[in-house]
């Protein structure tokens, strides 16, 4: 448990930076800390990167500003001077910005656009706190975690730390939008009756989905798949061969590229299949819904994998990894699942009781904690 810093402590003037970019998988729990702030009488300023900075609207802060960054990874040693170069900017314009914010502590969520952010703090003195979602340490954070003040987890235990680092770290669990606490509901089993199937790969749909789901759902049997409803996340190239295969075996479906209201749906769903991101993993613990999980392939860290490990660990969840994800393998787990829901709702209950519901408040007090001293 977190030590409560909060109560009878009057907020100071100055504002919190909150520093995330790149993907939906960081920008959520940035999102979701900064709700939690602002919940406290805090004030948030978003700092992120120029992509991220464009869909970064309705992100609550007072303030968002972009600053550069860039992924030094691949071969081409031309391609990570560059990187390194848009950095080393990126980390001088960080540090001109701060000393006119002025904040009291800088969190920063993981992935290269924290990297500006959370040095130029560094250097300028700052306090700074990461947090790291996944069940490993990303290669970002672990470039900085020997500059943090603390490092808040989303896992209860998290792989590749020196026993130095491991002594600063705090358990908070990952913090969900509040979007998707409100959808939360209990479970309900299909029974026999109507079985409604999510199928998800990120934020921008996978191919991999595409490519497994709709030939899987053709080898089940007819009385199978008359139960199914089906909402499936795909690409736009990919919309009319997932659709076309639904329609002709005569399926309720919905196929889109994006679902704004991915919360509410995940509500609504049975069984979830997906990626294993760490968002995904929390919103499924929160929500308590069973999944079969196929972690992305070929990261350095094995993040996915870890965190599809940890919730099939606790029996919330069937990991496949990728080469032995077939059409003929995931269609015998429907099947069975199918046929015996009540395993579905061994499953939900399993990944209830690894949600932490409370996390961004967890996460927020942690924060206000070393703000104040």
């Amino acid at each position: 448990m977190v030590d409560d810093p909060v109560e009878g402590i009057l907020a100071p003037a100055r504002p919190i930076v909150v520093a995330a970019g790149g993907t939906g998988g960081h920008l959520f729990p940035a999102e979701a800390l900064a709700h939690a702030l602002r919940a406290h009488g805090r004030r948030v300023v978003l700092m992120t990167d120029t992509r991220a900075a464009e869909f970064a609207g309705g992100f609550p802060a007072e303030a968002v500003h972009a600053v550069p960054a860039a992924t030094p990874s691949g071969r081409s040693l031309l391609r990570r001077a560059e990187a390194a170069s848009t950095l080393a900017k990126g980390v001088l314009a960080a540090r001109r910005l701060l000393k006119q914010i002025r904040p009291s502590v800088v969190v920063g969520f993981g992935g290269y656009p924290t990297v500006p952010p959370v040095l130029g703090a560094s250097f300028a003195g700052v306090p700074c706190i990461i947090h790291e979602q996944n069940a490993v340490l990303g290669r970002a954070n672990r470039f900085l975690a020997g500059r943090a003040t603390l490092i808040a987890t989303g896992f209860a235990e998290l792989g590749g730390l020196s026993p130095a680092l491991a002594g600063k770290c705090r358990h908070v669990g990952n913090p969900v939008r509040p979007a998707v606490v409100q959808a939360a509901s209990p479970y309900r089993p299909p029974g026999e009756g109507t079985f409604h199937l999510l199928v998800f790969g990120g934020s921008q749909g996978a191919r991999i989905m595409a490519d497994i789901v709709p030939p899987a759902i053709e080898l089940l049997t007819p009385q199978e798949r008359v139960r199914l409803v089906i909402t499936q996340q795909a690409r736009a190239e990919d919309h009319e061969r997932v659709a076309g295969i639904y329609e002709r075996l005569g399926l309720q479906h919905e196929v889109a590229p994006f679902f704004k209201d991915l919360p509410t749906r995940m509500a609504q769903a049975h069984l979830v299949i997906g990626r294993s991101g760490a968002s995904t993993i929390a919103e499924l613990s929160v929500m308590g819904r069973p999944s079969i999980l196929v972690p992305l392939p070929g990261a350095l860290d094995q993040d996915q994998a870890a965190n599809a490990a940890f919730l099939e660990g606790v029996g919330g969840a069937i990991r496949i990894l990728q080469p032995e994800f077939t059409p003929s393998r995931l269609a015998n787990e429907l099947s069975e699942l199918l046929q015996q829901p009540s395993h579905l709702t061994v499953m939900a209950e399993n990944a209830k009781s690894a949600g932490i519901p409370d996390a961004a408040d967890r996460l927020a007090r942690l924060v206000i904690g070393v703000a104040n001293s």
